[in-house]
């Protein structure tokens, strides 16, 4: 298993006020509480698939907040729960997705799950192969590069997918164009069932930045207030006209690769207990307390906040309608031509 040296940065070398790393911390504990209530309802039977997060919120959020999020673009891949809600979706809008029902802002209820876009937010929609998100990113940031605009693309993928023809295409365009992209690899250590072992023979993913002339960083995806400085320095590059940069946050995934897959098959029980001994939710909490950045009845009155919220949201969600048959041909077929 993939270890960084551990270290803990001090959060207060982000430079960020005491209500913003609160709303960190409700957005992280919201993606964890969230993806644990999708796990459940989809053993009840009521949805019919997840593809989690856990044990990546930490190194989620914090890249996420680093960040104009009032007008940067992201591109995110399956696993980017905690992304899409700092970026502006709420958790009402994610079960609606995962029930696939007709108020779904991803796709009106036609994607699977995790298959998050938000043209409110600026979460484009992705699709099922990997990586594709890497070259769109690309696309996105050289627009906005002819046009003046000031805004920077977040892109994402797994270890795994960092091995796909895309991914390299991706970075290859934007660095020969000096694009505002900030590449992604959340490196969780299993590609499905496959060990990092069997995926790459590079030390570190980040030295693939080298094969195209931009900076690249690996960090301890578990460090919060180090993941977020690294990211502030690629987006501030990034926005400053000095092109991308590549990121390899090292994390650990603590379920299996889907709700359809049983990791017992390829990974020991004592390596995932003992990867969560290095929770970043709770080493987040455990660092705003020991830091005095927050206090246990700040912290447990966010908790209750967000049962509150999911607990509504998945009511809404299970009751919300279903699309309509009528529907099925929507964005398919061209409905201006009219006709039979």
């Amino acid at each position: 298993m993939l270890k960084t040296a551990r270290k803990t940065t001090a959060l207060s070398e982000m430079g960020v006020s005491r209500d913003t790393l609160h709303e960190m911390y409700e957005l992280m504990l919201m993606a964890r509480r969230l993806d644990e209530r999708i796990w459940l309802l989809n053993r009840s039977g009521k949805l019919p698939f997840n593809i989690s997060g856990q044990g990546q919120e930490g190194a989620q959020i914090a890249s996420a907040f680093a960040f104009d999020r009032q007008i940067d673009y992201t591109l995110p891949y399956y696993r980017d729960l905690a992304v899409v809600l700092a970026f502006g979706m709420t958790a009402q809008e994610v079960l609606l997705s995962a029930f696939g029902k007709a108020e779904d802002p991803n796709s009106g209820g036609r994607q699977m799950p995790a298959h998050y876009g938000h043209k409110a937010h600026r979460i484009v929609s992705q699709s099922s192969p990997v990586t594709t998100q890497f070259p769109h990113a690309a696309g996105i940031a050289l627009a906005a590069k002819m046009s003046n605009d000031p805004i920077v693309a977040y892109t994402s993928c797994g270890e795994g997918s960092s091995n796909q023809g895309d991914f390299h295409e991706g970075i290859n365009f934007a660095s020969v164009h000096a694009l505002p992209v900030v590449f992604v690899i959340e490196n969780n250590q299993y590609a499905i069932s496959v060990p990092q072992e069997l995926q790459y023979k590079a030390a570190q993913l980040s030295d693939r930045a080298i094969g195209y002339g931009i900076p690249g960083e690996t960090v301890d995806g578990n460090d919060f207030a180090a993941v977020y400085l690294a990211f502030q320095r690629a987006v501030t590059r990034a926005r400053a006209g000095e092109g991308p940069t590549l990121i390899e946050t090292v994390t650990y995934r603590f379920t299996p690769h889907s709700s359809d897959d049983d990791d017992r098959s390829y990974r020991s029980r004592e390596e995932v207990d003992a990867a969560r001994l290095d929770d970043p939710l709770a080493l987040f909490e455990a660092q705003l307390l020991d830091e005095g950045h927050s206090d246990a009845d700040t912290l447990a009155a966010i908790a209750e906040r967000v049962r509150l919220e999911i607990q509504a949201a998945t009511t809404y969600a299970e009751e919300a309608a279903a699309p309509q048959i009528e529907t099925l041909g929507l964005h398919v077929y061209d409905e201006s031509q009219g006709g039979d």
